[in-house]
């Protein structure tokens, strides 16, 4: 990446960051389904493997088209490397377990992606790491979990789905005072409407199936960092383990990011409207978002956040059955447990995303039977409150 590409605006480096051409001169970039790569002799294949020779050797560990989408995502973050990966899953596990060996601590906030809390406190102490949940609003109860053996943190934020919001410089912070490292999933607050690395936190994830992608075409991750931290724990765990990104995806998600600032701008002022809606209707209990003065972490949303979200919490009076009867008299919005996506989607997360957590559990992160998550598309917005006024009425 040359420093002229570190000036761009964050629209400019979407379009055109790591760009990599053939030959060819291609406007589009290049899709490279490949396995391997041919050496011109003996002697450059082993300079290449010794890493004395800059090049490609098998696309389980590096391949064009993924490497220009790693380029673009760091130009955007302002990280210094980047591994791109099979899923936003393959992202945060790798990311977690590269950090951590037997006999080490893990303090994470307990708001997570039932995916995230089960490789945290269920598949990571099978391998004899511990691992600690907290409420992480709380700086004090990040403080409390610490151990002589911690040696990772690790939150969302917002969160999922109750989009809670955690202090992440504060945790940073703490985090450097005992020699700890901070990975942050900053997939609800996009690269555009938060910066991890900017505030403090050691390594990004995100899933990239939503909305850098946002079209629903496909799955991917990626995972960022400063080179030294990818050098001496992601790269070797990544090389062997194999959670490499399809160059196919890699290219459509290149595509994605084309168009991301465009989008996110759309569905975070879609986002906003529906949410002021939503605040004033009889049969709402209760409106989360992180755009309105009432949100129970006001005054973090506005230091660490340049915008909103794409996402809204809310409880419907009535629990499960009228959540259900809202969802089903829905016409324009889909039943869907993505996110991120041109579509508007709406989720009951009671009985999808975090369906395997105990009931009790579940009332601790806010999640009730009358819970549901919304992600605003780019459909016209009054279009869209048409249709939540109506299927308000219907279900009522």
């Amino acid at each position: 990446m040359t420093s002229k590409t570190r000036n761009w605006k964050p629209q400019t480096a979407l379009v055109h960051g790591g760009t990599l051409r053939s030959q060819f001169g291609e406007t589009a970039e290049a899709i490279y389904l490949t396995q391997g790569y041919v050496y011109e002799s003996a002697q450059a294949a082993e300079a290449r493997f010794k890493g004395e020779e800059p090049g490609f050797i098998y696309s389980r560990y590096a391949n064009p088209t993924v490497d220009m989408f790693e380029k673009r995502m760091c130009a955007l973050e302002g990280a210094e490397d980047a591994r791109a990966t099979a899923s936003g899953m393959a992202a945060v596990t790798a990311a977690l377990l590269c950090s951590v060996k037997a006999g080490d601590h893990i303090v994470a906030a307990r708001a997570l992606f039932g995916s995230c809390r089960w490789v945290v406190e269920t598949l990571a102490p099978r391998y004899g790491i511990e691992a600690t949940l907290v409420d992480g609003t709380d700086i004090a109860n990040w403080e409390k979990a610490v151990r002589p053996n911690t040696k990772l943190f690790f939150l969302e934020s917002p969160t999922n789905p109750t989009l809670e919001v955690v202090d992440i410089a504060a945790v940073a912070s703490l985090a450097n005072s005992i020699g700890a490292r901070l990975v942050v999933d900053n997939v609800f607050a996009t690269p555009l409407q938060q910066k991890p690395l900017q505030l403090g936190a050691h390594v990004v994830v995100y899933s990239a199936t939503k909305h850098i992608d946002g079209q629903g075409r496909c799955l991917g991750g990626v995972i960022l960092s400063d080179k030294k931290w990818i050098d001496e724990n992601l790269h070797d765990y990544f090389r062997h383990t194999g959670p490499s990104l399809s160059p196919f995806n890699a290219w459509t998600l290149l595509k994605g990011l084309e168009t991301l600032p465009v989008r996110v701008r759309q569905q975070t002022e879609s986002a906003g409207k529906i949410a002021d809606f939503l605040a004033e209707q009889p049969q709402i209990a209760r409106v989360i978002y992180p755009g309105r003065a009432d949100h129970p972490q006001a005054a973090i949303v506005k230091k660490q956040m340049s915008g909103g979200s794409t996402l809204i919490c809310l409880d419907v009076k009535g629990g499960k059955q009228a959540a259900f009867a809202l969802q089903n008299a829905l016409d324009i919005v889909l039943i869907s447990n993505n996110l991120g996506d041109a579509k508007s989607l709406i989720t009951h997360p009671a009985t999808t995303t975090h369906k395997n957590l105990s009931d009790e559990a579940r009332a601790e992160l806010g999640i009730g039977p009358g819970t549901l998550r919304l992600s605003v598309g780019l459909e016209d917005t009054d279009d869209l409150l048409e249709d939540i006024a109506q299927a308000l009425k219907a279900a009522k």
